[in-house]
């Protein structure tokens, strides 16, 4: 019933209400069962419906009326977009995300996995993001320059040549013995040897030998350093 009351704002101007207060404003282009996709004028933004705190139609008006001169990156008409498609779409494509802190991250996905997807990012090198966990996708359909200018050789077609596992939990196990960063390191007690996964928490030791445990669920990202 909420993804239909959502269906009959496409088309319209609206305001929408993010997790930590972040706003957005866009023609609402489409909706599924569990994402929703506007645009600002200039960009196409994916927004998971699980971090969706309010939508409503605006009462201001975009100058540019939330139409964009990029091509449409929506799926067919006859498909129905989701949160996986979209994923799967933006593939191999310069992309920005937001998962956590100050700034959204910048890079392209290639690998979707069943929890979490793997992201490449020139300066964070390969990622893994938790599906449950992102905020938003925002697509580059027109770059007319390599991301950041960088030649190709640094950014790889296979980032990542180890196989990926199924789950983010089995991929962490694949890494203990390894120095880890979970949510890009802003909290220092999320940076240190990663001990043991043993869902639902993470063993990790600090950097002054503390051991810690963090809850698997509440692992936005994870890199090695």
């Amino acid at each position: 019933m909420f993804v239909l009351s959502i269906q009959s704002l496409r088309g319209q101007i609206v305001d929408v209400v993010l997790s930590r207060d972040i706003f957005f404003q866009g023609k609402l282009i489409d909706s599924g069962k569990d994402i929703i996709v506007l645009s600002d004028g200039q960009r196409y933004i994916y927004i998971p419906l699980t971090h969706l705190h309010r939508i409503k139609r605006s009462t201001l008006i975009l100058n540019n009326e939330g139409t964009s001169s990029q091509t449409s990156p929506t799926v067919a008409v006859d498909e129905s977009i989701s949160y996986r498609t979209t994923l799967a779409n933006a593939k191999g494509r310069f992309s920005e995300i937001y998962v956590t802190g100050q700034i959204p991250l910048h890079g392209y996905i290639f690998n979707v996995r069943s929890d979490y997807f793997a992201f490449y990012s020139p300066v964070y090198k390969t990622m893994l993001v938790s599906l449950q966990h992102l905020k938003w996708l925002i697509p580059y359909y027109n770059l007319k320059n390599s991301p950041y200018t960088l030649p190709d050789k640094k950014l790889p077609v296979i980032p990542y040549n180890q196989p990926l596992l199924p789950s983010l939990e089995e991929q962490l196990k694949k890494w203990e013995g390894e120095l880890v960063v979970f949510d890009l390191g802003e909290d220092p007690m999320k940076i240190g040897l990663l001990k043991s996964v043993r869902n639902p928490m993470v063993e990790i030791v600090v950097a002054n030998g503390e051991t810690v445990y963090v809850k698997l669920s509440h692992i936005k990202s994870a890199h090695l350093p």
